[in-house]
């Protein structure tokens, strides 16, 4: 019935053996088809995903901008305070006001910086601080007494106050989560890269009169404003925040660029406005941010002690006195030559750049607390034998060989873990609602304990000599050991919204702990 004009028993057979291969030709064009529409598809996802992971890269390089800055300074102040010691005729004590007040009074700029970025945005925020920045540095540029100096000083100080604590915030909330780790810690990547050339600025510059060479040097930091500047026409807003202000079709719309499928987007969209305390539109009443961080819940307090803790853990270890002070260190085991201290510290800031990128290429691969566990006993061996080696082997050839291996070796332990990680578990540990105010909160901890170390270095090594002052930071630095075994959750793989999931369930942390032990294997695999 199906074969119409079959005859006889040759031509039905012929007839169906047409048929057949008429179908399956159909079959196999269908199958074609099919395979077509495949290969179209994922050819397409491909190319999402190289365009995502494009732009997100390129927000996270232009939200780390303002780090150059603070990096910039921290470097370049080591080399300029010799000769602005020399020029303005400044005292020791001076000295230590000038290195240490941009620490101090960048706190305010962090404490602003939380309410700040909930008011007008984590965009708007950075670009504030950089304008804050660059005014403080044009005025140090043109000083002409110590008291002007310091006007400019304080200036840059709030403006990186503002800028430390709000690219982590911002970079964290815009991430995907499987990359999150490794993008977070680019604002570290950046104030490496800007120590390193505020060290190679002192060695390039330290050729010229006294009078003008420092005020090059710092001059010099003010160009990135014009990077910043275009950076503010790329990046978006941060979804999350987005979110917070009830904009959740801007929120979808930024998370379509930063996230490779869709469905992901809206399991990450789902997670902050619950997150945010949003149902339907409406927010839910909370107690004030503030009167909530006074008065936390269990939850709360873990996540506050863990930020917090390991934010002044980061500077009591005396990194920031091993930066801004690196000619005094190198001075004390026998450099006498100016121009050949200001090279051996760029062979420090050369160090402490090239580690953080190891660090940037293994945090998303084998977790924080592994990286934490290296760079902690790390730091403490070469703090130790730092101290030691300058209290015994004085100034001499195999001394001076000593110091610098041993500051090189604190920095590239420091870079590896210590030094990227701490902010990005700050960034990642607190609640939606109150992740801005919570950071900021860490960040002045940090800027804190990062001023006392700078304002106090000189006078404590005058008292209980350079090596005993590295000894009593390898005594911090052992203590930080503990710390991080016993207050530092893993986050490595979770959403932010499961961060905080973690916190309340505290039991669970034994579940998704990697234990002292698996760092050996880290050092083996390294």
């Amino acid at each position: 019935m199906g074969l119409v004009g079959v005859q006889g028993d040759g031509n039905g057979e012929m007839a169906l053996s047409l048929g057949s291969k008429n179908k399956y030709k159909r079959m196999d064009s269908e199958l074609s088809d099919d395979f077509e529409d495949d290969a179209s598809h994922h050819h397409h996802q491909l190319e999402r995903k190289k365009s995502t992971r494009k732009y997100v890269l390129a927000c996270a390089i232009f939200a780390s901008l303002n780090n150059v800055l603070l990096g910039y300074d921290v470097g370049v102040m080591s080399g300029a305070i010799i000769f602005i010691q020399e020029d303005l005729k400044i005292t020791e004590v001076q000295e230590e006001v000038l290195v240490g007040i941009l620490s101090i009074i960048s706190l305010l700029g962090s404490l602003a910086g939380g309410r700040t970025s909930d008011a007008i945005g984590r965009k708007w925020t950075m670009a504030f601080a950089a304008i804050v920045f660059q005014i403080g540095a044009a005025i140090m540029t043109l000083a002409s007494s110590f008291e002007v100096l310091m006007i400019g000083r304080v200036l840059a100080g709030v403006g990186i106050g503002f800028g430390v604590m709000i690219a982590p915030v911002y970079i964290a909330e815009i991430s995907p989560t499987v990359d999150r780790g490794s993008l977070t810690s680019f604002p570290e990547i950046f104030i490496n890269l800007g120590i390193l050339l505020g060290y190679v600025s002192n060695y390039a510059f330290s050729g010229l009169s006294v009078h003008i060479n420092w005020r090059v040097m710092l001059a010099v930091g003010i160009l990135p404003s014009v990077f910043i500047g275009f950076a503010l026409f790329i990046i978006p807003e941060s979804p999350r925040w987005l979110v917070m202000q009830n904009r959740v079709e801007e929120a979808r719309s930024v998370l379509l660029k930063t996230n490779e499928n869709d469905k992901e987007v809206e399991e990450r969209l789902s997670e902050i406005v619950a997150a945010a305390g949003i149902s339907n539109g409406e927010k839910n009443e909370e107690k004030a941010v503030w009167r909530e961080l006074l008065s936390p819940s269990p939850s709360l307090r873990r996540m506050l002690i863990t930020g917090f803790g390991i934010q002044c853990f980061q500077q009591i270890t005396g990194i920031d006195a091993t930066v801004y002070y690196s000619p005094e260190i190198f001075h004390d085991a026998g450099i006498v030559n100016k121009s050949k201290l200001l090279a051996a510290t760029v062979a420090v800031g050369v160090t402490k750049t090239a580690f953080i990128l190891i660090a940037t290429f293994l945090v998303d691969r084998v977790g924080r607390k592994p990286l934490l566990y290296v760079s902690t006993i790390g730091m403490t061996v070469c703090l130790f034998t730092l101290s030691i080696s300058l209290a015994i082997l004085g100034k001499g050839q195999l001394g001076i060989a000593m110091a610098l291996l041993c500051v090189c070796g604190n920095v590239a332990f420091f870079s590896v873990g210590m030094g990227p990680v701490c902010w990005i578990v700050t960034s990642e540990i607190f609640p939606l609602r109150l992740r801005a105010q919570a950071s900021a909160l860490g960040a002045v901890g940090n800027r804190v304990c990062s001023g006392f170390v700078a304002m106090s270095f000189l006078s404590l090594a005058r008292t209980i000599t350079v090596g005993g002052t590295f000894f009593l930071f390898s005594l911090f630095s052992a203590l930080s050991v503990a710390f991080v075994y016993k207050l530092v959750p893993e986050t490595k793989g979770k959403s932010l919204e499961q961060i905080e999931l973690l916190f309340q369930n505290h039991n669970e942390w034994d579940e998704s702990e990697m234990e002292l032990g698996d760092a050996q294997h880290l050092v083996h695999k390294a």
